[in-house]
């Protein structure tokens, strides 16, 4: 049966932003609710090995998430598992639906709803997903130690995920549909002047090989996007490295927003073009996209809600 909740702090999103703003907007004794979604717990339930978290010299995604949520619980953080299908932010309180059909009303809302990664769309890419296909190399790098990998992409991130690789691999082969890259010059200087990186230009990817049973890539089929021809070489992981798109859909109509459907902030705040509504993490950040930036915007979120709050009781 549907339900109907009021809160002074609505939280959508379970990542490090979300679970942050949990902990801090609970310690003000603001009872918050948080919305997990459709993904309890964010991009980091589906990477291996972090290593760049402060305190732990490595833990595993998912079980960091595992214990911010138990955190955010232990400090009264009320954790429901829906998924929110529409936002009105046309007045106060605001207004959310889940998929479950519950209402939940705020006073304020926090938007931390995070980012997924872009993906070419090809059969074959979803098939090998998690089996050699990935799109994070500082997630699943590690596992590809002395072979043959793909990047794919000509942009920062292709670029940085390509050097990144050739702590591991033996050879890392980028692939761009241009002869030019569009990374930062710095960028383009590293990976041009390093040994173990091999552009292939004017070519696109145009099906991941592999076997069936277990699943593992063996190769990629590419197309040369001047002459058509398609050629074929060895790999055994591909990375997609063509950007990443905020989960902004719900509020990108609403609220104001930046190319690629990012949330506009006001500089060094998380506050929107809306009072009472604020947005942390990927939600907000292209720059940086990291979990302990995230969880760092999230604590800005949950004060920021907390001096709103005071200030309009």
């Amino acid at each position: 049966m549907a339900e109907n909740f009021h809160t002074d702090v609505l939280i959508i999103g379970s990542g490090p932003a979300g679970y942050t703003a949990g902990v801090y907007a609970s310690r003000a004794m603001l009872k918050p609710l948080l919305i997990q979604g459709i993904q309890p717990g964010g991009q980091l339930t589906i990477t291996t090995d972090v290593e760049n978290w402060p305190g732990d010299t490595m833990v595993l995604g998912p079980d960091l998430m595992i214990r911010m949520e138990d955190h955010a619980r232990a400090v009264g953080v009320n954790v429901i598992q829906d998924h929110i299908t529409k936002v009105d932010l046309n007045s106060r309180p605001f207004r959310s639906i889940g998929d479950r059909g519950n209402t939940y009303s705020s006073n304020s809302l926090i938007l931390a709803t995070g980012a997924q990664a872009k993906w070419l769309g090809l059969p074959s890419e979803d098939y090998f997903k998690g089996h050699g296909v990935s799109a994070c190399a500082t997630c699943d790098g590690f596992f590809f130690r002395g072979q043959d990998v793909v990047v794919v992409g000509g942009g920062n991130t292709a670029v940085e995920e390509a050097l990144f690789l050739t702590k591991f691999a033996s050879k890392v082969t980028l692939i761009h549909r241009r002869d030019e890259l569009r990374a930062d010059k710095v960028l383009q200087k590293r990976l041009l002047e390093n040994g173990k990186i091999v552009p292939l230009w004017n070519h696109v990817l145009a099906e991941i090989e592999g076997e069936r049973s277990p699943k593992s890539v063996s190769g990629v089929k590419v197309k040369n996007t001047r002459t058509g021809v398609e050629d074929r070489f060895a790999c055994t992981g591909v990375f997609i490295a063509i950007g990443h798109t905020p989960s902004s859909e719900l509020f990108v109509d609403q609220l104001a927003s930046r190319e690629g459907g990012y949330i506009v902030t006001e500089p060094g705040t998380t506050k929107t073009s809306i009072p009472g509504v604020f947005a942390a993490g990927d939600l907000v950040d292209s720059t940086y996209r990291q979990a302990v930036t995230s969880a760092g915007m999230g604590c800005m979120a949950a004060l920021d809600a907390v001096k709103f709050l005071a200030e309009t009781e």
